[in-house]
């Protein structure tokens, strides 16, 4: 690893840390989900509130990378905002909020409430199975599967693993092979959201409500799908979750631009202007480097280890540079720009997006840690 993009991931890391700080004072104990005209602070739909965990997660990551105290402090304070919501069962996304915070700060202490926090916002998610189909539903609707969950199903293989829960085991596992066998393609590419049929359990078809169409494969998407059977994989050694992982980075790695920075579709025609066009998706292109990263650990095979790892700083190397870092947009309060939340709906399109700035935050830290 050469001193001059660690170095140039460090500034970036540490301009990260500066935009954070900054709407910690102005806006205290406000989490954030998309800029609109670059300032995070609005009046447009939240959609639904499933980004609070990568606020405060990314002062853990500050806090991890530098040892600083008072990162902590503030990471500790704005994960105890969190707590209550191991019991919220409005959203599919306690994994999001949980094993960003509520994990770094049980891994450095070993508190047990910590734990205890974690395995139920697990067994809170859990509650989300549907029997009939085998999937957790998202917070849509009872026929309803997204492949965000993939993010989110973790939690529930860590509260199985640290209770030895069998049914929480089950859930989890059931949960990834119906994703798997229903919205995640032969090619791995991936479907947004797949319908079922409530009385029967039947698959009915693949549909979204943020890509393109319900057949073409949205970006974040599919970053989500290759990240979390990453994880999935971690939290089990089971091969069969590592084989998925390894086709949606084989899709992804061989759509990519030159830039290696995502459009927000791979099937946008990219004749066509932005929004439904040539719209960079940063916020995908964050997860999938991190995602990258932990996958070329896990493969066995060198050469794909290769491909993985060198995509990954590909793609944060363009990410660092001033077309994506905001480093010289006054007064714009994100950190990474060409981010996508919501096309259909026209939220968070070409903005700062909160879950782009924290998986490019734990990306960079990964690397720079690494040394």
């Amino acid at each position: 690893m050469s001193d001059a993009r660690i170095d140039s991931y460090t500034h970036a890391l540490e301009f990260a840390e500066k935009q954070v700080a900054h709407i910690v004072q102005a806006h205290p104990d406000y989490f954030p989900i998309y800029t609109e005209g670059g300032k995070w602070r609005h009046d447009k739909e939240l959609w639904t509130d499933w980004c609070a965990g990568f606020f405060a997660g990314m002062m853990w990551q500050f806090h991890l990378r530098t040892g600083d105290a008072d990162w902590r402090a503030k990471a500790e304070h704005y994960s105890k905002l969190l707590e209550h919501r191991q019991h919220d069962r409005d959203v599919h996304d306690l994994g999001f909020i949980f094993l960003s915070t509520y994990l770094p700060w049980y891994q450095l202490t070993g508190d047990k409430h910590l734990n205890d926090v974690l395995i139920q916002a697990g067994r809170t998610l859990a509650m989300r199975f549907k029997e009939k189909g085998q999937y957790l539903r998202s917070f849509v609707s009872d026929d309803s599967l997204f492949i965000d969950i993939m993010m989110n199903v973790p939690i529930i293989f860590y509260a199985a693993n640290e209770t030895g829960d069998a049914e929480l085991q089950r859930i989890a596992e059931a949960h990834c092979r119906t994703t798997r066998d229903k919205i995640v393609r032969e090619n791995g590419s991936t479907a947004h959201e797949g319908m079922f049929d409530l009385e029967t359990g039947e698959f009915l078809e693949q549909t979204t409500h943020q890509g393109l169409r319900g057949d073409s494969s949205w970006a974040r998407g599919l970053s989500w799908s290759l990240y979390g059977y990453s994880k999935v994989f971690a939290l089990t050694n089971n091969p069969e979750f590592l084989a998925v992982a390894e086709r949606n980075a084989d899709f992804w790695v061989e759509n990519l631009p030159e830039d290696k920075v995502p459009f927000w579709d791979f099937d946008a025609d990219l004749s066509q202007p932005a929004p439904w066009g040539a719209q960079k998706e940063t916020s995908a292109g964050a997860i999938a480097a991190s995602g990258l990263l932990d996958l070329a650990k896990q493969v066995s095979d060198p050469e794909k280890a290769k491909k993985y790892r060198e995509t990954a700083l590909a793609t944060l190397d363009a990410l660092v540079t001033p077309e994506y870092l905001a480093v010289n947009d006054e007064g714009w309060e994100g950190i990474l720009k060409h981010g996508v939340y919501h096309t259909a709906k026209d939220l968070g399109v070409d903005e700062s997006v909160m879950f782009g700035e924290y998986f490019f935050v734990e990306a960079l830290t990964k690397v720079v840690r690494e040394k």
